[in-house]
């Protein structure tokens, strides 16, 4: 898949699930209930344990059936190695240039975290495809709506403070997605495996961001 028709399925899905899971396992079927649910876009974070065998492993079992990326990538070698698994985005929860500039070079749909408004023009003067706000529940849909202003051709994509009863006014703002974290797979739900009430969660969300985007 090229890189603009990345960027248009992400707006297209509106929905990406930001994954640290707890284990390789665990992940995996959590995974499950969220694709069973609708859930099309799935962001790894690198602090998932072994985090690029669970993305090979996606990749292998759904192909092009959800659009796969690896997040919180902090290192640059960590650029290649989601490359390898075969991510195709990539997400960092910080601004840093040596870092931005690898994302860009790497060819990927690349969403880089900033939050100033100077950070957020160099970030995208770089080069990066997606502004990242985070954390989204401390800017709120009103800072996206003031940053519209002044910056109304950046795509932004909050992530986290994101959930089902606030995710309409995100997309009111002008947001191009969204990412929701555990409030779209509770943390102690995948715990104790509960992954039926995973399923009811995403199912519910899905149909609100559905609805709003």
């Amino acid at each position: 898949m090229d890189k603009q028709k990345t960027l248009r399925r992400i707006k297209d899905i509106g929905l990406l699930a930001v994954i640290r899971g707890s284990s390789e396992a665990l992940t995996l079927k959590a995974i499950d209930a969220l694709v069973v649910a609708g859930v099309q876009g799935i962001e790894i974070t690198f602090s998932t344990p072994n985090a690029c065998s669970v993305v090979k492993e996606l990749s292998k079992r759904y192909n092009e059936e959800i659009l796969l990326g690896m997040g919180t990538i902090t290192k640059i070698e960590q650029v290649s190695m989601a490359i390898d698994s075969g991510a195709e985005f990539l997400v960092s929860p910080m601004f840093d240039e040596e870092l931005t500039n690898a994302f860009v070079v790497s060819g990927l749909v690349n969403m880089v975290a900033s939050f100033t408004t100077s950070e957020i023009f160099h970030t995208y003067q770089m080069g990066a495809d997606i502004i990242k706000i985070f954390p989204g529940r401390l800017a709120g849909p009103n800072y996206i709506k003031d940053l519209r202003g002044p910056f109304p051709e950046i795509p932004f994509m909050p992530t986290g403070g994101v959930d089902k009863d606030n995710v309409s006014d995100w997309f009111k703002v002008g947001v191009v997605a969204v990412g929701a974290g555990s409030s779209l797979c509770p943390k102690e739900l995948v715990k104790n495996e509960e992954f039926g009430k995973i399923t009811r969660i995403a199912k519910e969300f899905v149909k609100i961001v559905n609805a709003v985007k």
